[in-house]
C-alpha cells in the first residue's frame, strides 16, 4: 500500500535530484530511501526516477507523481492544521519569509506587537529572495511570505498591503546633490547600482534605468540595502532606495542625498502571500493587517 511517507521521500528526491542529500533531508539512510522508492514504483507498475542520471531524473509519470504528491502532502498538514488550531488559536510557530529589502527595517516593531497581543504565537523569521521563497511555500517549507509584486505560483492567496514610494539619491558630493531643480534627463548615462538579479529589486531597477536612460552598473551588485547605501555614498555610483528603509534606524539618509524630481516618481507594491485553504489564513491576515498599519503609519507621518 502507498503511503505519506513513501510520496515524501519521492518530493525530497524531487527537489534535491541526488539521493545522499534527500535522504538527509527526510532524515534516513540513502538505502532505506532508495529501497522505500523502488517499493513506491513496484506498487503502482511505473518507474518514477531515471538512476542512471547525474542530477537524478524524474520520468515523465514521476513528475506527474510529484505535482500530485506534494498536493497530498499539503492537502494532510492543512487538516492536522485544522485540528491544531481548533484548539490553540493563535498560537504556535509560523514560519515567515521575508525580502532583505523589507524586513530587517519593518519587521521589528511589528514582531514585538504582535508578541504582546498574541504571546503564545511564534514567528520563524526567514530572509531569502521573493521568487526562492515563493516556491518554499507552494512546496510548504514556508507559511506565509511578505514580497513585493508580482509573484508567480498557482493556489495562492495575494493580500496586497501597501505601496510604498522609490527614491533616487546620490553621493553628497555630486553635482545633482546641490541643484536646485532635478529633471529626468538629468541621469542620462549615469550609472546605478542594485542588488543581484534574482531581486524584485534589480527588475524594477533595471526598467527605471532603462526609462531614465541610465545605465545599471551589472559589475557591482549589492547584497543588501545597506551595501548600496554604502558604495552610493562612497561615490561609486547612484541608487534606488525604498521610503520606509530612508526612514528607518537602520537606513537613513546619511552617507547619500535625496534627489526631488518634480517630473518623475516610482513606487514598489508589497503583498502577504499564503497558500489557498491554508488552516491559519486567519492568523496570517491578522499578521498582513498589523505590518500593513505599520507601513502606513509610518509612510502617513510627516518627515
Amino acid at each position: 500500500m502507498t503511503t505519506l511517507r513513501q510520496f515524501s521521500y519521492l518530493v525530497a528526491l524531487a527537489d534535491y535530484r541526488n539521493f545522499r542529500r534527500a535522504a538527509d533531508a527526510v532524515h534516513i539512510s540513502q538505502p532505506t530511501l532508495s529501497q522505500q522508492l523502488r517499493a513506491l514504483e513496484a506498487q503502482l507498475g511505473v518507474t518514477l526516477v531515471e538512476r542512471n542520471e547525474s542530477p537524478v531524473q524524474l520520468t515523465p509519470i514521476g513528475r506527474d507523481m510529484v505535482a500530485r504528491a506534494r498536493k497530498i502532502l499539503l492537502d494532510v498538514k492543512d487538516a492536522e492544521d485544522i485540528a491544531r488550531r481548533s484548539k490553540a488559536g493563535m498560537s504556535g510557530t509560523i514560519r515567515f519569509g521575508v525580502t532583505p529589502t523589507l524586513g530587517p527595517y519593518l519587521m521589528p516593531g511589528i514582531v514585538a506587537s504582535l508578541h504582546r497581543r498574541y504571546p503564545d504565537m511564534r514567528l520563524y523569521i526567514r530572509e531569502g529572495i521573493p521568487d526562492e521563497q515563493a516556491r518554499e511555500l507552494a512546496r510548504g517549507e514556508l507559511d506565509m511570505i511578505l514580497s513585493p509584486l508580482p509573484v508567480s505560483g498557482s493556489d495562492l492567496h495575494i493580500e496586497p498591503l501597501f505601496r510604498e514610494p522609490l527614491h533616487i539619491v546620490c553621493p553628497p558630493e555630486h553635482a545633482l546633490a546641490q541643484a536646485t531643480r532635478v529633471r529626468r534627463q538629468d541621469f542620462a548615462g549615469i550609472g546605478f547600482l542594485s542588488l543581484d538579479k534574482r531581486h524584485h529589486t534589480h527588475r524594477q531597477d533595471r526598467a527605471i534605468c532603462h526609462d531614465l536612460r541610465a545605465e545599471l552598473l551589472e559589475d557591482y551588485e549589492g547584497t543588501s540595502l545597506d551595501s548600496l547605501r554604502q558604495m552610493c555614498g562612497s561615490g561609486l555610483g547612484f541608487a534606488i532606495l525604498p521610503e520606509l528603509y530612508l526612514r528607518s534606524e537602520v537606513g537613513g539618509e546619511n552617507m547619500v542625498t535625496r534627489l526631488a524630481l518634480a517630473d518623475w516618481k516610482a513606487i514598489r507594491s508589497i503583498a502577504a502571500v499564503w497558500r489557498d485553504g491554508a488552516a491559519y489564513a486567519d492568523s496570517y491576515l491578522t499578521i498582513a493587517e498589523a505590518i500593513a498599519a505599520e507601513a502606513r503609519r509610518i509612510l502617513d507621518d510627516p518627515l
